[in-house]
């Protein structure tokens, strides 16, 4: 079986692509399942079960459970750093005077008189 064969299939099967976005998996560990065992297998049961939570994703099913676990794999580092890049762009929007209040215009520069 060759890579073309393997990416066809995959193609196929969108729930192989969740369980690596998951986690569950790597296209490497999945592509040696392949290779190994064939397409007609019954290891990919686990990937294509129906109660599978990408399933509940797609009908609006999510439990609490779910929602808990997808907050656990936050990188919360990338989502500090997410807030301060807004809140830095946001006071720079305010020193140039975009979200002033007033209806009073800062001049662009100032004449200096001798």
């Amino acid at each position: 079986m060759s890579k073309e064969t393997f990416k066809l299939f995959a193609r196929n099967h969108k729930e192989l692509a969740t369980a690596v976005l998951q986690g569950k998996a790597t296209w490497q560990q999945l592509y040696e399942l392949y290779e190994i065992y064939g397409e007609n297998h019954s290891i990919w049961n686990d990937y294509f079960n129906k109660s599978n939570i990408t399933d509940n994703i797609v009908t609006g099913t999510n439990t609490i459970k779910d929602f808990v676990d997808s907050i656990k794999n936050l990188d919360m580092d990338s989502v500090q750093q997410g807030i301060n890049n807004i809140q830095k762009t946001i006071g720079l929007l305010q020193d140039i005077g975009i979200t002033k209040t007033s209806n009073e215009t800062r001049p662009i520069y100032k004449r200096f008189e001798e």
